[in-house]
């Protein structure tokens, strides 16, 4: 449905899209993650025809996003990071604006409308002007203008920025509704988006794309250890070295001890499961056993690794 291919955008001297390429496919919802400055913004602008590339193409659906442009934003419903709205305009007035800039037949703009109000959850404010609305609200109307004209893909640039922890999970349940229908792109640099509404993540740092796949293989990909943390009742000491003694434990601490009881975390070589033989070794010794919990590989570690800066 959409087709990147090397896609750069310059500012100057300062390169903020370096030579990316990518698909989106329909019925996707993609997360396209990053760090503040990594090009994630830029990107989207291009996509949606705000803006041109330095090089490279973007096609939506076969339509080129420079030759075709008009063509290209009628399939395009887009919701920016500033949220463009008038503030003086009740949600209704607005929203049959936003109907008719978007070319929806006169005729249908009352049944658009309303449908939106029901899709978006807006029916207790469709009378009130946007400017007494809370923040998550306006969300909910920004998200309504973007999908006015019934669009087949979405573009979504940081939709919970400023929201609340109650209005991010209602934004959350309402873009997921929304993928079962359309195709979504959501950009954003925080992490709990991704994982709680996407099924793709593309991981951008510094303008290039650093990591492309579902959850599963990104977590699958990361090179790095992973942790098992336990906590046993064990009156002697020494412990800790026996528990380093253990083939493919990398290293083993001990974080708290409080008489018979200590805590220990082992990082363990990616892909092995020791709790098997951590819980052989505690029957061996005679610990008791109070909890052996095993770390799985997050997006926060693949993201940390993938985006670090290096420092001298």
């Amino acid at each position: 449905m959409i087709s990147v291919r090397n896609l750069s955008k310059h500012y100057g001297t300062t390169i903020a899209v370096n030579d990316i390429t990518f698909d989106v496919q329909k019925g996707e919802i993609l997360g396209f993650l990053g760090p503040n400055g990594a090009g994630k913004t830029t990107t989207m602008k291009i996509l949606t025809c705000y803006m041109p590339p330095t090089a490279g193409t973007v096609t939506v659906e076969g339509k080129d996003v420079m030759d075709s442009s008009l063509e290209v934003r009628s399939q395009i419903g887009y919701l920016p990071e500033q949220n463009p709205l008038y503030l003086d305009m009740d949600v209704v007035d607005y929203l049959h604006f936003a109907a008719e800039l978007r070319g929806v037949p006169k005729e249908q703009i009352k049944a658009r409308t309303k449908k939106m109000v029901e899709l978006c959850g807006l029916k207790d404010v469709f009378s009130r002007p946007i400017g007494q609305l809370s923040k998550g609200f306006r969300q909910r109307v920004g998200l309504a203008q973007a999908m006015i004209h019934d669009p087949q893909i979405l573009i979504l640039d940081e939709p919970t920025s400023g929201l609340d922890p109650n209005q991010i999970v209602e934004i959350r349940h309402l873009i997921q509704e929304l993928g079962r229908q359309k195709t979504v792109i959501l950009s954003t640099h925080i992490l709990s988006e991704v994982q709680a509404t996407c099924n793709r993540a593309i991981i951008i740092n510094q303008g290039k794309i650093v990591a492309d796949g579902s959850l599963e293989q990104l977590q699958a990909a990361f090179h790095g250890m992973e942790r098992i943390t336990m906590e046993i009742k064990a009156p002697k000491d020494g412990c800790i070295d026996k528990l380093r003694a253990i083939q493919h434990v990398q290293k083993a601490s001990e974080t708290s001890t409080s008489g018979d009881l200590k805590r220990f975390v082992l990082e363990t070589e990616k892909g092995q499961d020791l709790r098997e033989q951590i819980y052989d070794l505690c029957v061996r010794e005679g610990w008791k056993l109070l909890e052996l919990y095993r770390e799985r590989t997050t997006l926060e570690d693949v993201f940390r690794q993938l985006t670090k800066v290096e420092t001298n």
